[in-house]
């Protein structure tokens, strides 16, 4: 009898089928949705750095725009430099470097010399053209 057992014992352990190989993917995924989550946050914060980064350059040329406007012409030494250097921030856009380029060389000539005369009316109508050209665009 006992003999007998242990055949049906062997049967039973022959009859177990061996472990299926179950493929394992969690290492994958995991990193698949690390590297996701990782560029998702790179393009959100691309996004909002871009759009700081505009406000802040809007911001600024408004600023400049501000310096232009309150340029006091009756020291027109001084007066000359501020424009130039502001009015040359401001020139981006095309017309604006079109307009830059009419407005340096009338400038040019109350910069270096040591007596200057008043701004003439052709240099203060092209600046306030330039003001106005650059007030409009921003």
């Amino acid at each position: 009898m006992n003999h007998q057992h242990e055949q049906n014992l062997t049967a039973l352990l022959k009859d177990i089928k061996p472990l299926l190989e179950i493929p394992d993917n969690s290492f994958y995924l995991y990193w698949g949705l690390i590297i996701f989550v990782s560029l998702l946050l790179l393009g959100i914060l691309f996004f909002v750095a871009k759009r700081f980064w505009d406000n802040r350059k809007i911001n600024l040329a408004k600023g400049y725009l501000e310096k232009l406007k309150t340029i006091d012409w009756k020291d027109a030494k001084q007066s000359a430099y501020e424009a130039t250097h502001y009015a040359r921030l401001l020139a981006t856009d095309e017309r604006r470097k079109e307009l830059f380029s009419q407005l340096e060389p009338m400038l040019e000539q109350y910069k270096y010399k040591k007596e200057v005369n008043e701004v003439d009316h052709d240099t203060q109508n092209k600046f306030n053209l330039y003001v106005q050209v650059a007030d409009e665009s921003i």
